[in-house]
């Protein structure tokens, strides 16, 4: 058998199943109307509900509006005041109401709890539905109206705004344009003295990439690449991969061969 552990943040409360035997109602009320009730306060008569019971037939249920209510908001559109109410029975399905109270004092000497309570069983669903008389029509249109209205509006400017104005073109890039002219129109040097700086720069390093000889040297890069090709071999593998090196006839530097390195044990 498996057992179950509640976690530390769940608690056990109390269940009030007193009105459990009672019916209610589920209905499905238009929009207009849960606008109309949540702004009217918690002590006034927000409408009437008539049912009326004919010999052999089903009950017919109305609900109307009360004036007080049509009264709120007179800038709005008028909303209908009378509606009926479609009847379903609730059928192979078992829904309730439950309502949670929290406690309204907390600083008492004996605070109460909070209560957890069935009201009541749902029995019948009900659909409230206005007639569809002139009045009814034109909030209709209305609502068309306004959901066809565009949420983003172009307005006409009086005046120039200063913030965010565009730009052609940013200063950077201009200043990388002007900087690319210029190392376009640079006279290629004498290829000797270009020769000079790149063994001088070899001394140094074994190894150059071609945009650091650029900035050695200050030639174009298309300069640049002729002279390599012809005094250096480019390295196509690892770990000097995509750099140039001397060839062997124009190096300064030998490699020491194996067999006069110096041993360890030879020292010692």
């Amino acid at each position: 058998m498996s057992s179950t552990v509640s976690s530390p943040s769940q608690t056990d409360k109390e269940l009030d199943l007193s009105n459990a035997s009672r019916g209610v109602w589920l209905v499905k009320v238009p929009k207009y109307i849960n606008q109309k009730w949540e702004k009217a306060a918690g002590n006034v008569e927000v409408g009437k509900l008539r049912i009326t019971r004919n010999p052999g037939q089903k009950a017919v249920v109305t609900l109307a509006l009360s004036d007080f209510l049509l009264a709120q908001d007179p800038g709005q559109s008028t909303i209908p005041k009378d509606h009926r109410l479609d009847l379903q029975a609730v059928e192979r399905q078992t829904l309730g109401v439950f309502s949670h109270t929290f406690p309204s004092n907390l600083d008492s000497v004996v605070p109460d709890s909070e209560k957890l309570c069935l009201e009541g069983k749902i029995q019948q669903k009900l659909e409230c539905r206005p007639y569809a008389d002139k009045g009814y029509m034109r909030l209709k249109a209305e609502t068309f109206r306004k959901a066809a209205q565009p949420v983003r509006k172009v307005q006409q400017l009086d005046r120039i705004v200063q913030n965010y104005k565009p730009v052609a073109n940013h200063k950077h890039n201009i200043e990388y344009e002007e900087r690319k002219k210029a190392e376009g129109k640079k006279a290629r040097d004498d290829k000797d003295a270009v020769l000079e700086m790149m063994f001088a720069a070899f001394e140094k390093h074994q190894y150059y990439n071609i945009k650091d000889l650029v900035k050695i040297t200050k030639q174009p890069v298309t300069y640049v690449k002729e002279i390599l090709k012809e005094v250096c071999d480019y390295n196509i593998k690892k770990p000097h991969k995509n750099m140039w090196e001397l060839k062997p006839e124009y190096r300064h530097y030998k490699e020491q061969p194996a067999s006069e390195k110096p041993n360890k044990s030879d020292s010692e």
